[in-house]
């Protein structure tokens, strides 16, 4: 996650956007040395029978990286 001001994200936006929208990149734009929004892939596939928070969740490739991770619950669990 790269953490960048409101200043550089107003100047830069649309290469944020493609950053994120291309690269799968993320942006924490925020202002006096704290984070006030994040900037995410919206996701590919939308429900609208769900939230915006279930849909990011459930269909966006925020959690991709876990795929890397080891297992360390069983699916009993």
């Amino acid at each position: 996650m790269k953490i960048i001001t409101t200043t550089k994200a107003r100047k830069d936006i649309g290469h944020i956007i493609n950053q994120v929208k291309y690269h799968g990149e993320v942006f924490a734009i925020g202002r006096r040395n704290s984070i006030d929004a994040l900037l995410i892939r919206f996701p590919e596939t939308y429900n609208k029978l769900f939230n915006d928070v279930t849909n990011v969740n459930a269909y966006s490739k925020s959690f991709n990286f876990l795929d890397r991770e080891p297992e360390i619950y069983s699916v009993s669990e």
